[in-house]
């Protein structure tokens, strides 16, 4: 009866419980800047080129790092600390560093085949700044997102001026990604040399903010130049935190989110608003025996998009059940669901790129 009555409480009250866990009581006061990560140093990387123990570099069994890469990839790593002590994680929090490492072995490897990974240690907001409208919330992304821009001008200081980018994030560090897009990328030379972005886990206005971004929204498979995104939840699907949420906010144009539709570009077909049977699927990560040493299932999931731009993956799948949050949300697994077809598009929008970078060079 006690685990009933839980399990009813949890249904019922899920987003009040979720708040009383992960949002912190305490102030918003900024970290002393002796803490902010000096990016100059190997140290402030959770994945760049000349790390001898880079997470970035793990691949699945029968796929390897490209051993001479032609494109420099931007990896902005999602919320790995979950504690409600302070509003932006420490950077020698063991739990969320090891969270860290996963995500990013498990994600950002998926561009290990076209691109050297470039990945920052920032000092996040915590997973509660998302449950609430107090300011403290907006003052630790804003926080989080000055180390995130301070990481990319040493990025882009530390590769050739020629070399394509590839810029990739997900949930916390793809809503990062979309105000770099914004502030440093949009109207700039750096702009033409963009592969793709995806932007992943976190809703995007077709209307309301790709028009702010600098980029097109991605039209098809193979189209270099453009923006990715999509949110998985599998069916009987429930995203009211995501589209109250949304419907609340204003776009990055000035323009209200409400009622517009959110870009989905299903990561199976490379295509917006499109439907792909699991049998399309080339191979999912599924966490069973620990992502360390997992193996691709090809066929697992499908995928399509529906009218309000939520990409839907049918039923519960399957070994993932510890993770999947409130409303059957898959967010956790945005990326390991399509690890092969994320690597194939990536390779695909990357020969696009250079094919018409060769062509204008001629």
């Amino acid at each position: 009866m006690l685990s009933l009555a839980a399990a009813i409480g949890w249904n019922l009250f899920q987003d009040q419980l979720m708040r009383a866990a992960l949002v912190p009581s305490a102030e918003f006061t900024a970290p002393d800047a002796a803490t902010a990560p000096d990016y100059r140093t190997a140290g402030a990387w959770v994945s760049r080129p000349e790390l001898a123990d880079d997470p970035s570099r793990w691949t699945p069994k029968g796929f390897s790092a490209a051993a001479d890469p032609q494109v420099a990839v931007f990896y902005v790593p999602p919320t790995t600390y979950l504690s409600r002590d302070r509003w932006n994680a420490p950077l020698d929090d063991r739990e969320a560093n090891e969270r860290l490492g996963l995500f990013t072995s498990t994600q950002a490897s998926a561009f290990n085949g076209v691109g050297a990974i470039w990945a920052p240690r920032y000092r996040q907001a915590t997973m509660g700044a998302f449950l609430t409208d107090k300011p403290a919330a907006g003052a630790a992304l804003s926080l989080a997102y000055t180390d995130v821009a301070r990481a990319f001008d040493v990025f882009l200081s530390s590769i050739p001026q020629s070399r394509p980018i590839l810029l990739a994030g997900h949930s916390q560090g793809a809503l990062h990604l979309t105000r770099l897009l914004q502030e440093r990328v949009a109207g700039t030379p750096i702009a033409q040399r963009v592969v793709a972005a995806y932007v992943v886990g976190w809703p995007v206005s077709i209307e309301a903010d790709i028009p702010a971004l600098g980029l097109p929204a991605c039209g098809g498979p193979g189209q270099p130049g453009c923006i990715l995104s999509w949110q998985s939840f599998a069916e009987p699907a429930d995203p009211h935190q995501i589209l109250d949420l949304y419907d609340r906010s204003i776009g990055l144009t000035g323009k209200p989110r409400q009622g517009t539709a959110m870009l989905c570009v299903n990561p199976i077909t490379g295509a917006p608003g499109t439907a792909a049977l699991a049998s399309a699927n080339r191979g999912a990560l599924v966490p069973d025996r620990g992502f360390s040493d997992a193996m691709l299932s090809p066929g697992k999931v499908p995928a399509r998009c529906d009218a309000r731009g939520i990409l839907l993956i049918g039923h519960d799948p399957g070994g993932y059940a510890s993770y999947i949050l409130p409303g059957q949300n898959f967010h956790v697994f945005d990326y390991a669901l399509f690890w092969a077809n994320i690597r194939l598009d990536a390779e695909a929008r990357t020969a696009a790129y250079l094919a018409q970078a060769g062509s204008r060079g001629r």
